[in-house]
């Protein structure tokens, strides 16, 4: 990749640790730092329109949604300026933090960006069988617990396939997790934006707010979090939609659909040269093994406990 505007290089490209579909590196020039994304090409799950994506940062930042600087996007390299910052650890986050996460979220929606980009709606496969088989006879790790739950993840891409979705649609970032936000002054910084696009706002909100509010699992979920973000979206002048599954259809889907792409790459038991390590593509699988069936089957819990139903 040719980063020669960047400026002159003060020390080597290095990578950072984790990337769960991308590969990202920092460099240094004599004109600041900037974050180098490496786009997984091989096998994508979605196609991402750069050039929308780009305008809709540019348009996000100039509004002041605090965030890295849009420096550059092509189809496979994605470059902004670098952002220091604390991870967010895997706990609830505070009230204020989860209040300004909706209020970003809401003035997000409120962009005037045209979006050229159409996309096309997924169907979450049905071919979990034939994974299982594959896992057992390729001696995976987890090849049990696949077997075990073939049944759990077919009612799972069900409910993702027929889940009614209110509306409206709005265009936003889609992903915004506490593995794409770092903490800086206490206030967010909302980080990858390659994801972004249309989505039903109840799927936004839902897969923000319960993200936010619960910690690594599912047993330590504070409704008064999840209720900040919403909060905070309403005083930044956003409406909320009527409660349903719907609210957590979207988290479910990119969970299930996530793992569903890493099962090849572990199936195939080799290094690919771009995308997440091999070892984090495992990591993935796992954590969906036994995630997945929990939160599946306590919906309606959720949908009472944090939406009132």
């Amino acid at each position: 990749m040719d980063l020669s505007q960047l400026g002159a290089p003060i020390g080597p490209m290095i990578r950072v640790p984790g990337g769960f579909a991308n590969r990202l590196y920092r460099l240094d020039t004599d004109q600041g730092s900037f974050s180098v994304k490496e786009l997984n090409l091989d096998g994508r799950r979605w196609t991402s329109p750069a050039e929308d994506v780009f305008r809709f940062e540019r348009a996000a930042f100039t509004a002041g949604i605090p965030m890295p600087e849009p420096i550059s996007a092509s189809h496979h390299t994605l470059v902004h300026r670098w952002v220091e910052g604390e991870q967010l650890p895997e706990a609830p986050v505070s009230p204020a933090y989860a209040f300004e996460i909706g209020e970003i979220l809401a003035r997000i929606h409120a962009l005037d960006v045209d979006w050229t980009h159409v996309s096309i709606a997924d169907r979450m496969t049905r071919d979990w069988s034939e994974l299982a088989a594959r896992a057992i006879a390729t001696r995976q790790p987890w090849a049990d617990e696949l077997a075990a739950g073939v049944e759990t993840f077919l009612a799972i891409a069900d409910f993702v396939n027929t889940c009614e979705r209110p509306g409206p649609v709005v265009l936003t970032h889609r992903d915004i997790h506490p593995w794409n936000l770092l903490v800086r002054e206490a206030r967010p910084v909302v980080l990858d934006w390659e994801l972004s696009g249309r989505l039903d706002l109840s799927g936004e909100l839902g897969s923000t707010a319960l993200s936010l509010a619960k910690g690594p699992d599912f047993d330590d979920i504070k409704p008064t979090i999840f209720r900040s973000v919403l909060d905070g979206y309403v005083a930044g002048g956003g409406a909320l939609p009527p409660p349903g599954p719907s609210w957590f259809v979207f988290m479910v889907g990119a969970w299930l659909g996530h793992m569903r792409w890493n099962l090849p790459r572990c199936l195939a038991g080799v290094e690919a040269n771009t995308g997440p390590d091999l070892a984090l593509s495992h990591e993935s699988v796992r954590n969906g093994l036994r995630g997945l069936p929990e939160l599946f089957g306590r919906l309606p819990e959720l949908e009472a406990q944090l939406l009132g139903k």
